[in-house]
């Protein structure tokens, strides 16, 4: 048929009237077949490279540690495992009565949940999600591409997890199967975000009907919460860093403690970077207030660091000590951060005013948008950076979702409605004369 013969687009030409692109060649446009086929490719390569991280390590020591004694499919499982715990799907794990025995730890003779993600490889398949979407953001078969793709991963993983079942490690199916085709899915429509594809413009076209108070203090404040919650997570980061830096001497020193050989360090190091993402929101969750926990009746917060016996990972030698606390000072970073966004916010708000409309009131009123924006994003970033890590007390491990929501919520509310308000909120002529701001 016509339709699905290889069309070509210009590429870098002024409006399209050239069939050339800048460098003078043409540029393919895949037809439905085509997008269909790469769709599908581009899922099984997604679950395929995210299992196959941890398979290879786990293959070579089947080969150099365990001289290919063991069954094969121990570490096929033990991989699909590790990745969908990366993706926030759970695992309930049963150790047998002679194992549990000789490890002598609280609970573990009874069937446990690991719970807790390694963010890293939900991280990998949301920067995958969005290069395709920036890829095909304005190819004319975009949906179709995005609907396969999504669709595809969620079959691969869904097979995936059957292959992995086993009752030792009893792998939640529905959410190895869902999660990682939602991450994906995420990713796609932020890299999608500026393409010319007829579902943005008739949202575009939604959102222009509502009245302009309404645009602008929701977009203002939208922003400013938006803005906010990612000026601590990146804050957070450099902490995190910083930490790193600062305890190197003890990480190296529980490195040693371990005794692994080079490949066994290999394999810890690549499972430590796969937590760093979540303890990059560990950190989120000290810069705002409530802080952390690694085990029952822990806590490590600004205010002080009390935690128990922990397992030598070392990754949790930067963690800081009780002593070296800042205290309410950190809290500073999330109101100065909500009051810069509060700063950069405010020309669209003004520029929604009216001559005689009482500015400070709408002010707020984005404020208290900002924060509610802010407090739930910030709930659920905590929420997936918590959960079970093990048996006994190692069942209680990250932030509090609800205290980190709330907390955020008032930084948000008090920093952004200082920044609104700095200067006092004026309605200048110009804005009066043109309400809606672009």
């Amino acid at each position: 048929m016509r339709g699905d013969r290889p069309r070509l687009r210009a590429r870098g030409g002024a409006g399209g009237a050239a069939g050339l692109s800048g460098a003078g060649r043409l540029a393919p446009v895949m037809n439905r077949r085509s997008t269909i086929l790469f769709s599908a490719l581009e899922a099984i390569l997604v679950v395929g490279i995210g299992i196959g991280i941890p398979l290879s390590l786990l293959t070579l020591m089947w080969a150099l540690q365990f001289g290919f004694q063991l069954d094969w499919l121990v570490f096929w499982r033990a991989a699909v495992d590790i990745w969908a715990i990366g993706h926030g799907a759970d695992v309930t794990v049963t150790i047998d009565p002679a194992t549990a025995l000789a490890l002598g730890v609280d609970g573990v003779a009874e069937p446990f949940p690991v719970t807790l993600a390694l963010l890293g490889f939900a991280a990998l398949t949301l920067l995958a999600g969005w290069q395709m979407g920036r890829r095909s953001r304005d190819e004319r078969h975009h949906l179709l591409g995005a609907v396969v793709a999504v669709g595809g991963i969620l079959v691969v993983s869904a097979l995936a997890a059957l292959s992995a079942s086993h009752p030792s490690a009893l792998l939640a199916r529905g959410q190895t199967a869902v999660f990682p085709a939602l991450v994906f899915a995420l990713g796609l429509a932020l890299g999608s975000a500026g393409g010319s594809n007829p579902a943005r413009e008739r949202w575009r076209a939604l959102i222009d009907e509502l009245p302009g108070l309404v645009i602008g203090v929701g977009g203002a404040g939208l922003r400013a919460g938006l803005g906010t919650v990612a000026t601590v997570v990146g804050a957070a980061g450099v902490v995190t860093a910083a930490a790193l830096v600062l305890g190197y001497g003890q990480v190296i020193a529980l490195y040693e403690s371990v005794q692994a050989d080079v490949l066994g360090g290999i394999v810890l190091t690549t499972g430590q970077l796969a937590l760093i993402p979540t303890v990059v929101l560990w950190s989120a969750a000290w810069l705002i207030g409530p802080g952390f926990a690694l085990g029952a009746g822990s806590t490590i917060s600004p205010l002080g660091t009390t935690v128990g016996p922990l397992p030598a990972i070392p990754l949790l030698g930067a963690l800081p000590a009780g002593e070296a606390s800042p205290g309410f000072l950190v809290l500073l970073v999330p109101v100065i951060a909500a009051f810069v966004a509060g700063i950069a916010v405010r020309p669209r708000l003004i520029g929604e005013l009216r001559e005689g409309q009482r500015p400070h009131g709408w002010a707020l009123a984005t404020a208290v948008v900002a924060g509610l924006v802010a407090g739930i994003l910030a709930a659920f970033l905590a929420g997936i950076a918590a959960g079970s890590a093990g048996p006994g007390r190692l069942a209680v491990v990250g932030p509090d979702p609800v205290a980190v929501g709330l907390w955020m919520l008032a930084e948000t509310v008090i920093g952004a409605a200082l920044g609104l308000l700095a200067g006092g909120v004026r309605v200048t002529r110009q804005s009066a004369a043109h309400p809606r701001s672009e």
